[in-house]
């Protein structure tokens, strides 16, 4: 490695925000520069679906590094471009105005764009969430005078529709599956969501598909499959995202589900690395179960490592899965991967509030998934974190009863 031309991170969003940060914080000496096709520095997504839309005053997202970070850590930040091309012979990245930058070691953490409607002509009324711009142009459509059309129930949606409703709109969320949040979530988890949504006046309509969506410059109408209609003043589309995995793909890099990494977040061409919601990687928690997480932590704590294996470590990744969504006055948190469990034993919290615990064959702890009132399963969420990554096989009755989770902790040992 001759470290001339340094690293290149293409995406500036959380993930390769904290990878350039996490290099000068390691001591990293050579040139880095992080790409981004927003013209904005690189910000927090979290915010967006949540306190970008209910601020009174037109709010900003918190940055991850601002103007006076870039300059002190010696970090080239280039906005508003995107790459073209990756020269991986010649280790050159090749921008969309034709200019060449050269690379030692590249990062690719190009994320995820929102999963769009096929066959549906683009409207002012029709949006997507996934960036400031998206989120300053939805929030003129979320008041009290509004009525807010939600199509697809999962975190995104789910988000936007509580978000609207504190702001005063009417909320309909449509949702194909025969209940909300049927990726990732236990169904009991998803009842106590849909029963706080439906109790704050969101109208919540599940196992419905669309069959046709017309938009003009008065509404958006949305005809389901079984004959009915909802018409509204907007739609917001949160039917998934898709990993952006083109320039890796063009590159001959492997892709799957994702682009391809190893543990050490290292793709199958030589110096090029991948992070954050764009790639899929093994996880030895879960047998080498290749996964790509779409998620706040995973893409901070994949930044970091990634970082840290740039200038030479050779560490593997293991973090725990975590996802968390606020929504009204509660909080949803999963920790690891729940279709992973056969067994489920739920711990009481009180206030409505509880911890639903996956064991696999062997009673091993490999998820758990709470819902409460504000933080109220947080800590016994930490704990169960803990746990999990320990690979702690815990007394089943330890769990469903009111024994404090730490205590289990030594037997990991």
């Amino acid at each position: 490695m001759s470290n001339d031309a340094g690293i290149i991170i293409v995406g500036a969003g959380e993930c390769g925000a904290r990878a350039a940060l996490s290099l000068r914080e390691n001591g990293y000496p050579h040139a880095i520069t992080l790409i981004g096709d927003e013209a904005h520095l690189p910000y927090e997504r979290p915010p967006l679906s949540k306190q970008m839309l209910l601020a009174e005053a037109t709010p900003q997202a918190p940055t991850v590094l601002n103007d006076i970070m870039l300059g002190e850590r010696a970090i080239r930040h280039i906005g508003s471009a995107s790459a073209s091309a990756i020269d991986a012979t010649g280790k050159q990245v090749i921008l969309s105005d034709g200019r060449a930058l050269a690379y030692d070691r590249l990062l690719l953490t190009t994320g995820a764009a929102p999963r769009r409607l096929p066959n549906v002509r683009a409207n002012a009324r029709i949006l997507y969430l996934r960036t400031i711009n998206d989120a300053l142009a939805l929030r003129p459509w979320i008041s009290a005078d509004m009525h807010v059309a939600v199509l697809g129930g999962g975190f995104i949606g789910l988000e936007v529709a509580a978000s609207a409703r504190n702001r005063g709109a009417r909320v309909t969320v449509i949702e194909s599956q025969e209940r909300i949040l049927k990726r990732g979530v236990p169904e009991q988890i998803a009842e106590t969501i849909s029963s706080l949504h439906r109790r704050n006046g969101v109208v919540v309509k599940c196992g419905l598909t669309v069959s046709e969506i017309d938009a003009d410059d008065r509404r958006v109408s949305v005809r389901l499959a079984d004959g009915t209609e909802v018409t509204a003043d907007v739609l917001v589309v949160g039917i998934g995202a898709q990993p952006r995995t083109e320039l890796a793909a063009q590159a001959g890099i492997a892709v799957d589900n994702g682009i391809s990494v190893n543990e050490r977040l290292e793709t199958s061409v030589a110096d090029i690395y991948a992070a954050g919601d764009c790639c899929s990687f093994p996880h030895p928690l879960y047998g080498g179960r290749r996964l790509r997480l779409e998620a706040w932590r995973n893409a901070q704590d994949q930044g970091i490592l990634a970082a840290a294996n740039l200038a030479g470590a050779a560490r593997g990744y293991d973090a725990v899965p975590y996802f968390w969504s606020d929504q009204f006055d509660h909080t949803l948190q999963i920790a690891g991967l729940v279709d992973e469990g056969r067994t489920v034993v739920r711990r009481d919290l009180g206030d409505g509030a509880f911890i639903l615990f996956h064991l696999d064959d062997g009673q091993r702890l490999v998820a758990a998934s709470g819902v409460g009132y504000g933080n109220r399963v947080a800590r016994d969420m930490k704990l169960s974190e803990m746990l999990i990554a320990r690979q702690v096989v815990p007394p089943l009755d330890a769990l469903a009863a009111d024994a404090n989770l730490k205590s289990l902790l030594p037997r990991a040992a």
